[in-house]
């Protein structure tokens, strides 16, 4: 059909042919070791030590290596594999999720990096209230070829209370707030409430979410008669580590926020 009007182009029904940038060489000859996506929020479920499944929210990670002729990755294929595990990541499923991600890249290599709040219900030491104490853990797990390696962070919060403080005072010691985060590598699963444990145990006390009046005396009391510094406490959780039958490596590192300083004290051991 003629166009009747010359001053106006007919359109071309043929499709255009979308351009793949990402395939295109790259001449700089330089691989790249981990590229993808970052900052994801996802729903994931994981199973605790009382065997309950926990539904809780993960800021995702997830990458691949890009071999040096290459121009640049796919970024929806990550999503694609993410969404492919349905509308909640099951923990159970990270090593398929890990070669899924190398198959569909195309890769030698492929990371998968989540970090979530983990929640356990905590009694009072005296009156036995209960209250939800959250936690921040984290895995990093990689697949090279077959090999997946895994580790496990966690983020647990304690109460140290100052030795020098108490030693030198007529009334009472400096006591702070801090954090404690463990990394392993094991064997076998270790419990995130195993480590949780381990750092609590660790400390002048460990917190609570809910104190009543007789709670708060038997935390204050209990911390004066447990004075750590912080070198004490990453000595404490190394030592419960090297312990463990199934840890074959670990990183631990305490801050504490100083109640009357303007810095903070930090410790770190590591296992190599």
């Amino acid at each position: 059909m003629k166009n009747s009007n010359p001053g106006l182009e007919l359109k071309s029904s043929v499709p255009l042919k979308m351009q793949d940038k990402q395939n295109e060489r790259d001449h700089r000859e330089l691989r790249i070791d981990k590229v993808g996506v970052r900052g994801l929020r996802f729903p994931i479920q994981i199973r605790d030590k009382a065997r309950v499944v926990q539904n809780t929210i993960a800021t995702i990670g997830m990458y691949v290596d890009l071999p040096k002729e290459f121009k640049g990755t796919h970024m929806s294929r990550f999503i694609e594999v993410l969404n492919a595990h349905g509308n909640m990541v099951h923990v159970e499923n990270i090593t398929d999720i890990l070669h899924a991600m190398q198959k569909k890249l195309d890769a030698d290599t492929a990371h998968l990096e989540m970090e979530f709040p983990f929640f356990l219900s905590k009694k009072a030491p005296v009156s036995g209230m209960e209250g939800m104490m959250d936690y921040t853990a984290r895995f990093d797990a990689t697949a090279c070829g077959q090999e997946i390696d895994f580790m496990l962070t966690v983020i647990t919060g304690v109460t140290t209370l100052c030795p020098c403080s108490k030693a030198i005072s007529e009334y009472g010691a400096h006591n702070q707030r801090g954090n404690v985060t463990v990394q392993i590598r094991s064997r076998k699963s270790v419990w995130i409430e195993d480590l949780i444990a381990i750092v609590e145990g660790s400390a002048s006390s460990e917190l609570y979410s809910l104190l009543k009046r007789q709670d708060e005396k038997a935390v204050t009391e209990r911390a004066y008669e447990n004075p750590v510094f912080v070198e004490d406490l990453v000595r404490n959780v190394a030592l419960k580590l090297n312990a463990h039958p199934d840890v074959t490596w670990y990183k631990v590192e305490a801050e504490n926020y100083e109640s009357i300083h303007n810095h903070n004290a930090y410790a770190c051991i590591e296992k190599g």
